[in-house]
């Protein structure tokens, strides 16, 4: 199976945390917080369509300028998603700028807050015409499975989980992957090719059988393509369980928080997981409500996660990193092997 989601850690496990989300054949990427993004060129910054923010302590907010500066003046749409408050933190981060000059510039970048609360979802937006003023929109209902927004195919779950105050933890999932059979692609004589991706969508939307779909080699080809019927090529499409990235970030090791985390996590193909401290400062990680490497390793082990990438080390175990590694793992139970 091609994966779909392609998630990176941004700056190593001892860096301010940020994960950079790519979609194979999508042209926006997302982003888990911001605490650190001078590794992003403004080229994958302006590819950045969704901003989830566990929480606003400096270490994970404080970059978020870099990503704004260069959506000054592009015609675009940022979501940012976050816990209670990060409506009123965003509007204060704007608000430290003048935007007196802002009529000038043709191009709208509008900025659309969701805050997830136990119970709704509060939604706010900021245009830059209006010199990003707040303006209120209408709650959302909660979903029942923590469903926060779509994205074509994706979907973000979301959960609120305790740090002295809420940090949010965050799952991106396909609804299914779509995988074209190779030998069936073969016994009709078509050429593999980007109109693959146009087949995909049409059987992800439900089209009837009688819809027309291009079918081209190359992107140059799309204009005045042969088309044929969806009905004789939905066979070569099969569908199996979509691909899932989590991200669970600074909260402490309470059995809620626990319950909390392994649900939003339960089969992850990649889970990032923050593990700031080695097992012997459980009493310091308590007192700082992070996680420790057991607890960390024993929270993957319950979700099943397939892939585990701790981060988030404390700068006061540099240096003990091969240590902090086999704390995971043997929690986990297996070995990490991040590169599967």
């Amino acid at each position: 199976m091609t994966p779909t989601l392609h998630p990176r850690l941004l700056n190593g496990p001892a860096g301010d945390p940020a994960v950079f989300v790519e979609a194979l054949h999508a042209p926006g990427a997302i982003l888990f917080d911001c605490g650190d993004l001078s590794t992003l060129s403004t080229r994958h910054l302006l590819r950045v369509d969704l901003l989830c923010v566990s929480h606003t302590h400096m270490d994970h907010w404080s970059d978020f300028d870099r990503l704004l500066r260069p959506l000054i003046g592009r015609e675009t749409t940022l979501r940012v998603v976050g816990p209670p408050g990060i409506a009123a933190h965003l509007h204060h981060r704007l608000a430290s700028y003048t935007w007196n000059l802002v009529d000038r510039i043709a191009a709208e970048l509008v900025i659309e807050a969701t805050e997830v609360h136990p119970d709704r979802l509060a939604r706010m937006r900021f245009r830059l015409r209006a010199g990003f003023a707040p303006e209120t929109l209408p709650d959302a209902a909660q979903a029942p499975d923590g469903t926060v927004l779509r994205l074509g195919a994706l979907r973000l779950r979301a959960a609120l989980l305790d740090h002295g105050t809420p940090s949010l933890g965050v799952a991106v999932e396909e609804e299914a992957h779509l995988n074209i059979l190779a030998d069936r692609l073969g016994a009709l004589g078509l050429p593999a090719g980007p109109w693959l991706t146009g087949l995909k969508a049409a059987v992800a939307a439900g089209l009837p059988d009688d819809h027309p779909v291009p079918i081209f080699a190359r992107a140059a080809e799309a204009a005045g393509a042969p088309t044929q019927p969806l009905g004789r090529l939905r066979d070569m499409v099969v569908a199996t369980e979509g691909q899932r990235v989590a991200y669970l970030t600074d909260f402490a090791d309470t059995a809620a928080n626990r319950a909390a985390a392994v649900a939003l996590a339960h089969r992850a193909d990649t889970l990032f997981i923050e593990a700031p401290f080695l097992a012997e400062d459980a009493a310091h990680a308590a007192a700082r409500q992070h996680l420790t490497t057991s607890a960390a390793g024993a929270i993957a082990r319950a979700a099943g996660a397939r892939r585990v990438i701790p981060f988030h080390l404390s700068a006061r175990h540099l240096g003990q990193e091969a240590r902090w590694l086999a704390e995971i793992e043997a929690a986990f139970g297996r070995a990490l092997n991040p590169s599967v």
